[in-house]
């Protein structure tokens, strides 16, 4: 069985929209799109390439997928990034879609049951960005590793990655985070099961 990985782009008061350019998404007057570029360095350059190099497989939300499908089919073809997601198969959470002009998309319209399939049927299944995609796979406990890319800015706006809603879940961390010159943090987590509270913490202090 493969894994689902969500890869998420992330402000510190958990801000996921619009990181690429300032058209990306402007929903709800978002203002400050394109926030990323000023914290990208060669270092998480590279290590965000080599996530995208492993997938065997795109999983994405509608409106994710928009932005995706009106760039890389036309990016440079000697792009590592655009190679990787035009050549590897597509697959796009929605209802209303019906031809996606992206070669290589499937559209899913249940994502619950179909995901688990696509799951079995590729190694890496990578889900970037795509916040609703990703909250509809963690209630059903079908995120198995999320990359979330953490960010020095804050905006107070924007569309959250974890909001009212979000099903309570518990994760551990699977390598030490990684920092890199201009102040992004690289944390990689995988689902711990279901969230634990009442802990005395002064009798664990305590035992030996």
């Amino acid at each position: 069985m493969g894994i689902i990985v969500v890869d998420l782009f992330s402000t510190l008061d958990g801000v996921y929209q619009a990181p690429g350019g300032p058209d990306e998404d402007r929903e709800g007057g978002f203002e400050f799109g394109g926030w990323q570029a000023p914290y990208f360095d060669k270092e998480s350059g590279e290590a965000i390439t080599a996530g995208i190099e492993r997938l065997d497989a795109l999983l994405l939300g509608r409106k994710t997928y928009d932005i995706f499908a009106g760039f890389w089919p036309t990016a440079p073809a000697d792009d590592p990034i655009a190679a990787r997601f035009n050549a590897v198969p597509k697959y796009v959470a929605s209802h209303t879609l019906s031809d996606p002009a992206w070669a290589g998309t499937t559209v899913l319209t249940d994502v619950a049951s179909e995901a688990r399939e696509i799951r079995e049927r590729h190694a890496e299944t990578h889900v970037i960005g795509s916040g609703d995609l990703f909250q509809s796979l963690l209630t059903e406990n079908l995120v198995d590793r999320l990359n979330l890319w953490l960010y020095p800015v804050t905006f107070g706006t924007g569309k959250k990655i974890f909001r009212d809603g979000t099903v309570p879940a518990a994760f551990t961390v699977t390598q030490p985070p990684q920092a890199f010159p201009k102040g992004a943090i690289w944390l990689v987590y995988e689902r711990a099961g279901d969230v634990v509270t009442g802990i005395d913490i002064e009798a664990e202090r305590t035992q030996p």
